[in-house]
């Protein structure tokens, strides 16, 4: 398992380049298609990514599952971009739970 900032910087390039693709013509980029489109195509795109990472760790094809991560990953970065979050927004949630128990956590959770 790598576990280092490279991995974290490959998310930070790639949402670069998603912020970047605001504004640009859908019909030059996917990325800018799916801001074009709406949040509402984003989401149901990131729901079909999520099944098909699901139905693939399913069949334990683990070369599908890794490459439908990927997917779901880029899916989930082009809903932040378009919500204004920050990836260092998700990560600092991350750092707030470390050490704390799932349950824990799910149970002084407001919504």
């Amino acid at each position: 398992m790598a576990g280092n900032d490279f991995d974290i910087e490959v998310l930070a390039r790639l949402f670069a380049v998603i912020e970047s693709r605001k504004g640009a013509a859908p019909e030059d980029s996917y990325t800018a298609k799916l801001f074009a489109d709406g949040r509402e195509t984003m989401v149901r795109k990131l729901g079909e990514e999520a099944t098909e990472t699901i139905l693939a760790a399913m069949t334990g094809d683990n070369a599908h599952t890794v490459r439908e991560s990927a997917d779901l990953l880029y899916h989930l970065l082009v809903l932040w971009a378009d919500c204004g979050i920050a990836p260092d927004d998700v990560w600092a949630e991350l750092a707030r739970r470390e050490g704390t128990s799932g349950l824990e956590e799910k149970r002084n959770r407001k919504n």
